[in-house]
């Protein structure tokens, strides 16, 4: 024990010591070169004390990297500006009371300390307010609005111009857009009207961006209430509503529907379902009911059962499919059986069988991501009008057994060429500017796509590039630089979104609806169902 004391009273001694010389080298160290002596005696004896370096996410939360040596600036006299994780070390070293003060060059664009964000926070009545709903057609549309994109800047952006951002990473708009929104105001750096996009990104910026915003539009079939209490709210979910903002949708989604049409809000979603999924959707009231349901979730405590309508007469007996899935795009949003995947099982039994399709009973024990689809899809049984699993980018046995004759690449660009013909690319989540020039690039289809496919493809992209041009040039005079005071103008049209020039085909209310919906989630004390769609009538025949 006496041992023990000394030991750390000469660790004690040595640190002190360390200290005591970086105090002497900061006072009486005149050049560069005792700077960097200090700096790396500094290293030594602030390693216990060093703060963790903060980390900036944009909204989805990414958090921003280490940034490059370039992040120090020079200050005259050939030293290097100390960061702020250098300056919090410097503080630690030197004890309370002796903080060291940065010193700005003249002329330096100072970078403000990012604003900390309160977790948790749920959309409110100034985000319903943005914009409304009309309906047409029986489809659920939403009238244009200008909408702020807000984001810090992300690690892999320190040390590039905003010009290069642009182009490498959103590519949705040509770089003339975002030329004319400079000299229109729409470009904000840390709140400040940026005047040049050469301008270099550094940690910690803040970078907010107004444009105008179409959102497809989607079933005009009414959300409706299954339960409510003090603890949870249960809808029926119509299929082609997504269930929180993603891509290209905000206010046609389940959460903003529920807040602006039934007051509903500060809701937590428990479980997932694919925006073309149909079907039974709970939602906690609070954060501690949300975590404990969660944890039942992770408990294997919660029952599901799905429905689904199949291509083919599926086997009377039950099936268990146990076989893993591997994401192959997290972008697009593919996924295959594949022996590096993730373990899953499915049991499925038939309901019903008219001669063309059946109707069938889908038990998930596990939660993958798109996991019945997959499994059916292997079996040979694909849902009868699912988008992506019965395509033909799949290949002539539409992916069954695992057989895929071609490349991931292969597949993501023929799914990607199939969806950009039919101007139905958000049947894969994703829009023009996601595409990256891989999955662009039909020089080389496979036998699967038509011709008349990639004559449409072509024709798309073609119209699509000279409106963009069109939208771009010569455009001085646009909507206000803060959304907020876009209420003087016609919000529904401007001047500078391509969007706006496009007519686009509205997509049936048939075509919006995917054959397989949640039909019971059960858990400790809890059990809702949902009704049975009219698909799965066993004397449903398919037009």
């Amino acid at each position: 024990m006496w041992l023990g004391g000394r030991v750390w009273l000469l660790i004690l001694g040595q640190s002190c010591f360390k200290l005591q010389f970086v105090s002497f080298a900061r006072t009486w160290g005149g050049g560069s070169g005792a700077m960097a002596k200090t700096l790396s005696t500094l290293e030594e004896a602030a390693s216990g004390l060093r703060v963790p370096a903060q980390q900036n996410g944009d909204v989805d939360g990414e958090a921003v990297g280490e940034p490059p040596p370039e992040s120090l600036e020079a200050v005259p006299g050939g030293r290097k500006l100390a960061t702020g994780r250098e300056e919090e070390a410097f503080a630690a070293a030197l004890g309370p009371g002796k903080k060291k003060k940065r010193r700005v060059p003249t002329a330096e664009r100072v970078v403000p300390p990012p604003k900390k964000r309160r977790a948790g926070v749920s959309f409110n009545d100034e985000h319903f307010a943005e914009t409304s709903y009309y309906f047409e057609g029986g489809l659920r549309k939403v009238r244009p609005y200008y909408f702020d994109f807000r984001t810090y800047c992300k690690g892999r952006w320190v040390g590039h111009s905003l010009q290069h951002v642009f182009s490498a990473e959103f590519r949705a708009q040509p770089l003339a857009y975002y030329e004319a929104a400079v000299r229109a105001g729409r470009l904000r750096l840390n709140e400040e009207p940026v005047q040049d996009l050469s301008i270099v990104l550094k940690d910690n910026d803040f970078l907010r961006n107004t444009v105008h915003r179409h959102e497809p539009p989607v079933t005009a079939e009414p959300i409706r209430l299954l339960a409510e209490n003090e603890d949870m709210v249960v809808v029926d979910k119509p299929s082609s509503i997504p269930v929180h903002p993603c891509g290209r949708f905000r206010h046609n989604t389940v959460i903003f529907i529920l807040g602006k049409e039934h007051q509903l809000k500060e809701l937590h979603p428990l479980h997932r379902l694919d925006r073309l999924t149909s079907g039974v959707l709970m939602f906690a009231k609070t954060a501690a009911v949300s975590e404990r349901i969660h944890e039942q979730v992770r408990d294997r405590q919660l029952e599901k059962e799905y429905v689904c309508r199949v291509e083919g007469e599926f086997p009377a007996e039950e099936v268990t499919c146990k076989e893993p899935i591997l994401v192959v795009s997290y972008k697009v949003g593919v996924c295959r059986v594949d022996a590096r995947g993730k373990p899953c099982e499915t049991v499925f039994q038939r309901l019903s069988y008219n001669g063309h399709s059946s109707v069938v009973r889908c038990r998930p024990l596990t939660g993958r991501t798109h996991q019945i689809r997959v499994h059916l899809q292997f079996l040979g049984h694909s849902i009868l009008n699912d988008p992506i699993y019965n395509s033909v980018a799949w290949g002539p046995s539409r992916g069954r057994g695992g057989d895929i004759p071609k490349t991931d690449e292969e597949l993501l660009r023929d799914l990607v060429a199939e969806h950009q013909a039919k101007q139905s690319l958000d049947v894969l989540d994703i829009c023009e500017g996601d595409l990256s020039p891989g999955l662009t690039d039909s020089t080389a289809p496979s036998s699967e796509l038509s011709k008349n496919h990639l004559k449409e493809l072509a024709a798309s992209a073609q119209k699509m590039d000279g409106v963009l041009e069109a939208a771009s040039q010569g455009l001085d005079t646009m909507a206000p630089a803060n959304a907020a005071e876009a209420g003087i103008m016609d919000q529904e049209i401007d001047p500078l979104c391509a969007e706006c020039r496009l007519v686009r085909q509205d997509p049936l209310p048939r075509d919006l609806v995917m054959f397989l919906h949640a039909l019971r989630y059960k858990g400790p004390g809890f059990e809702y169902f949902s009704p049975m769609p009219t698909w799965a009538q066993e004397d449903w025949q398919q037009d």
